[in-house]
């Protein structure tokens, strides 16, 4: 679930660069947590899907 997440926010930041709309920071934000997020999983050694 956590993986689907990141590739949605992948998905909408990448929209939100094509965009350059207001939202853009925000989405920036939460790929930079969903990152985090995947990366701590896969540190700790729990599957990520």
């Amino acid at each position: 679930m956590l993986y689907t997440i990141a590739i949605i926010l992948i998905v909408l930041w990448l929209l939100g660069l094509v965009t350059g709309t207001t939202m853009g920071g925000f989405i920036h934000i939460l790929l930079v947590i969903a990152i985090v997020m995947v990366l701590l999983r896969l540190i700790s050694g729990q599957r990520v899907v």
